[in-house]
């Protein structure tokens, strides 16, 4: 059974090579330096099952771009394979980002057989000499001269044998692994023992021996003046000292070191065994000699961001499902109905004085204001009275002179994408200030008890006609938030209604003038109405809701006028509808506003006039969005047809009205001429008399019988658009507004709000930067831009995705932090660096976008000399005690910055070495010799040794002559 097993594994093997089409040997040119890091490595994986347990074999493939733009050369007959050339290639020694068997044997291709995924480590002897026959057995069939491994052991022991074959060749490739470095072996003389006696070179003398040495150094105590990072200023947002400027910002930067670690690799590239001397005795191996620097940071783990924390907590409060009653507690009503509820009845029947002032809904408000204070103690408010006066007078500083709009095109761009709202605007800062409350100042009863404020303070300002402040004037921007365009739809409310009153106050005032004039007016029929009601005064005013429209007597009711008509006027009325009825007489012109052009009406030489009309009613998307579906809901019936355009038709039919009463006498081809000039089509024609004369008509679809606008100039009568009925209610739109924003939870509240939070946190992120000026940061700021802009204009966003764009933006704040504390830890911007300081700048700059960057000049350049000074501070630091260490700090911040490295023995002191023992030491260990008799091939030998404090591991290539042995 076995056997047969073995034998399918095999030949399942041959197969996936063949698939991969590795067989042969592709001769590719050496490897250019550093090409294992900047290169593009290819895998390729597939599944195969040795009875019922499964291997996953993965190829690892360089890809070399000069493979399809040159032609391949042939292969000599009895070259090496490639693997055995890459043995001894010194171009990519050490790379600082690439698989563990890159780094230890140099190879830019190979194939690696490894357990599943959830199958247990082959760890027996007889399972690994198993799988080690079969990918033999497989490279011998098939010809594939790949090198292919096998991973036995634990995973987490990285231990890997395998095997390359070519012709008449054969390379074995063996580990060892150890937790403890043998003593024996804890030095440069004794690795290159181990190494001798395993290739086993009968020549004398030996073939030089190919020495590449690393010692790495880490630094992690960095002192405390090498982190830039301001703590916030608690007692300035917890102490009651907030201002406009607190809460108008957000916080910036990491409240930890993202620098953790700084990884200082110093390398001798080409030793020979005679040049260096290391073993347990004495050292040549001394890093301010080493020819080359290289340095690496290790970032620390998801530091704390300030910003970061600001995003991550108001979100959250978008999954709470309380209402702000469950929050703050029992409302009012409730609190103060409780005592006296045996007496409800008898309070109905029984008569009551009401003063008639405190029947209005502003009064209600605020007494509603002081009964939720005073049945809330003040030791239970989540917002203090000094912080929420704070708050308030942020958002709405009407005292002040309004600021101009200082928004760049590039910001308005960004809230439009967003769809957000303007950066200068109420909801902006309203949203700023609800994220300022959840992270200070207690959370989400924090954000209710605000919330509350703001919906009070808002039916206030539109009971007592204050425009709200911070909102662009006009109907509801539709690329705004939704919370926004409900705010913009409460100011037109407001400023209907003001301009109604204010309408209202001129005409009253403009009565009393006409009777104090006397009755002689009267006889005359004239009245101070023509051409419209406006005077000078109040056509201003109806400018500052909209151009040419007219408010100035509007009623409170759908039904009602404003004006009681005087006597007089009431019979004039009467008197021209009878004679409009009866033919014999012409109604009065009504609310003109000015000629159109030289144009006279069809049916006489009178002047046609542009009526005063009434504005189409402003709309928020989720309006519009009801009036479709209502729409749709008619159905595709020629009755739901004709309905549907009534309902649309309200528009229309208002402005007929007032051009009947602005043009006594005109037709439809009148209206037409004026409302829609393509529906009347003008043509030369010749009349009786032989003259060329032009006569226009109506549009073939103005003709068409049941055409909407001939039924509703039919039914449309002569009212001048200030006593026609309303089509935008200001009255029950504002309370529409303000019961939706009273119904909103914090929940509610968060969502709609959270546009302006990634707008705010992107204009942050966009601003900090511009300081910094990194390339890789504005890339991710403009993919982050974009994710949310597509998530954020769906109607209903994804909130998953969101929290991907909010690790975005914490992603970008960290890398920036750790900008400015490499910058902070190398002195970049300080005055004393002179020439280095771009060089420094540009070797900061590579530390965070590259994984290794080498040191210009290695311990003697100006970043050599820092790093030096830094390690040297840190062991100072070490070999003394605390309060030591503290005294001595100033002296290594002075010494720290400039000198060259002239000063560097002085420093560390006689008795405490510049640098700690090394962290980690590796040592390659090459060479080119005949195995294993001295007549076979010189065959390329590798030993790669890892010497750590808890892990000991060397990597052997030993190649060997399969025809002359």
């Amino acid at each position: 059974m076995i056997p047969m097993l073995f034998a399918r594994f095999v030949s399942r093997v041959e197969e996936v090579l063949n698939d991969w089409k590795l067989i042969g040997n592709n001769s590719n040119k050496p490897p250019e330096k550093g090409e294992y890091t900047s290169g593009t490595w290819e895998e390729k994986t597939q599944d195969i099952n040795f009875a019922d347990f499964k291997f996953s074999v993965t190829h690892h493939c360089l890809k070399q771009e000069s493979e399809e733009g040159e032609g391949k050369e042939e292969p000599e007959e009895d070259a090496f394979p490639t693997a055995m050339q890459d043995l001894l290639c010194m171009n990519n020694d050490f790379p600082p980002r690439a698989h563990c068997l890159v780094r230890w044997y140099g190879m830019r291709e190979f194939v690696v057989i490894s357990p599943g995924a959830n199958c247990e480590a082959v760890i027996s002897e007889s399972k690994c000499n198993l799988l080690l026959s079969s990918i033999s057995i497989s490279l011998a069939n098939t010809g594939c001269q790949v090198p292919m491994f096998v991973q036995i052991q634990q995973k987490w022991r990285r231990m890997y044998h395998g095997e390359c074959q070519g012709l008449g060749v054969r390379t074995d490739f063996e580990m060892v692994h150890l937790r403890k470095v043998p003593s024996q072996y804890n030095h440069l003389s004794g690795l290159l023992d181990i190494f001798k006696s395993k290739i086993g070179c009968p020549l004398t003398p030996l073939p030089p021996i190919n020495i590449a040495i690393r010692f790495t150094y880490v630094l992690q105590d960095w002192q405390q003046y090498s982190w830039p990072q301001q703590p916030p200023d608690f007692d300035a947002l917890l102490g009651g000292e907030v201002g406009g400027v607190e809460f108008g910002k957000l916080p910036f930067g990491a409240c930890e070191d993202p620098i953790s670690e700084l990884h200082l690799a110093t390398t001798w590239p080409h030793l020979t065994e005679g040049i260096v001397v290391d073993n347990d005795v004495y050292s040549d191996l001394d890093p301010l000699q080493a020819p080359h620097w290289s340095v690496r940071v290790r970032k620390a783990d998801s530091p704390t961001c300030l910003l970061g924390d600001f995003l991550t907590e108001f979100f959250k409060l978008c999954s709470k499902k309380e209402s702000t009653e469950e929050i703050l507690g029992r409302g009012p009503v409730e609190e103060e109905g409780k005592d006296d509820i045996s007496h409800a009845l008898s309070k109905l029947t029984e008569p009551t004085a009401v003063p008639i002032p405190k029947l209005s809904v502003s009064n209600m408000v605020h007494s509603a204001r002081k009964r939720i204070r005073r049945h809330r103690r003040v030791d239970e408010s989540p917002l203090s009275n000094d912080v929420l006066n704070s708050i308030l007078l942020y958002l709405f500083p009407d005292a002040a002179i309004d600021k101009s709009s200082s928004e760049n095109s590039e910001s308005k761009n960004l809230y439009n994408q967003l769809k957000s709202a303007p950066s200068d605007s109420l909801t902006y800062r309203l949203a700023l200030c609800v994220c300022l409350v959840n992270f200070y100042h207690g959370g989400v009863r924090a954000v209710a008890h605000l919330w509350q404020e703001f919906v009070l303070e808002m039916r206030y300002r539109w009971e007592n006609n204050y425009l709200v402040y911070g909102l662009a004037s006009g109907p509801p921007d539709l690329r705004c938030c939704l919370l926004h365009q409900k705010l913009q739809m409460l100011n037109c409310c407001i400023e209907r209604k003001r301009a109604r009153d204010d309408g209202r106050k001129t005409a009253e005032g403009g009565k009393e003038k006409e009777r104090e004039r006397g009755r002689e007016r009267k006889v005359s029929g004239t009245t101070g109405t023509e051409n419209g009601r406006l005077g000078p005064e109040s056509a201003e005013m109806g400018r500052e809701v909209s151009p040419g429209k007219s408010w100035d007597s509007w009623s409170d009711s759908e039904d009602e006028f404003f004006e009681c008509l005087s006597d007089t006027e009431e019979m004039k009325e009467a008197g021209s509808t009878d004679g409009e009825k009866g033919g014999a007489k012409v109604a009065k012109p009504d609310g003109r506003l000015h000629p159109h052009g030289k144009l006279t009406l069809l049916n006489s030489q009178e002047p046609l006039y542009i009526p005063v009309t009434q504005e189409p009613a402003p709309m928020t998307e989720d309006l519009l969005e009801e009036q479709s579906e209502v729409l749709a809901k008619l159905g595709t019936s020629a009755e739901g047809a004709h309905l549907r355009a009534r309902m649309q038709s309200a528009c229309l039919l208002s402005d007929m009205e007032s051009f009947k009463a602005a043009n006594p006498g005109c037709t439809l081809e009148d209206f037409v001429r004026w409302y829609s000039p393509r529906d009347y089509v003008e043509e030369e024609v010749v009349d009786e008399n032989g003259d060329t004369v032009v006569r226009g008509d109506l549009s073939a679809r103005m003709k068409i019988p049941g055409n909407m606008w001939m039924e509703a100039w039919a039914t449309a009568k002569t009212t001048p658009a200030r006593r026609q009925r309303r089509l935008f209610d200001d009255t029950k739109e504002a309370e529409k507004v303000l019961h939706y924003l009273a119904v909103q939870k914090p929940a509610d509240l968060t969502r709609h709000l959270l546009p302006c939070i990634l707008h705010a946190a992107i204009l942050k992120e966009k601003e900090e930067e511009s300081v910094e000026d990194i390339l890789s940061v504005r890339k991710a700021i403009q993919q982050a831009t974009s994710h949310a802009s597509k998530l954020l204009r769906h109607p209903s966003p994804d909130y998953k995705k969101l929290e991907d764009v909010i690790t975005q933006l914490i992603a970008v704040e960290t890398v920036i932090a750790r900008s400015r504390s490499l910058k902070a830890k190398f002195g970049i911007g300080k005055a004393e660096q002179g020439d280095n300081a771009e060089d420094l700048e540009r070797f900061v700059s590579s530390l965070l976008e590259e994984p290794e960057v080498s040191v210009i000049g290695a311990g003697r350049g100006p970043a050599g000399s820092i790093i030096h000074k830094l390690f040297v501070s840190a062991q100072r630091l070490a070999d003394y005690s605390s309060d030591e260490a503290a005294l001595l700090a100033p002296l290594d911040e002075d010494t720290g910055r400039g000198g060259g490295a002239d000063d560097k023995k002085p420093m560390g002191g006689a008795s405490v070495p510049d640098f700690p023992p090394p962290a980690g030491r590796e040592i390659l260990l090459r060479t080119c010799v005949p195995r294993p008799a001295p007549y076979s091939k010189a065959l390329p030998q590798r030993l790669f040794c890892v010497l750590m404090r808890e892990d000991f591991r060397l990597a052997g290539a030993f190649s060997s002559d399969t025809s002359f042995f």
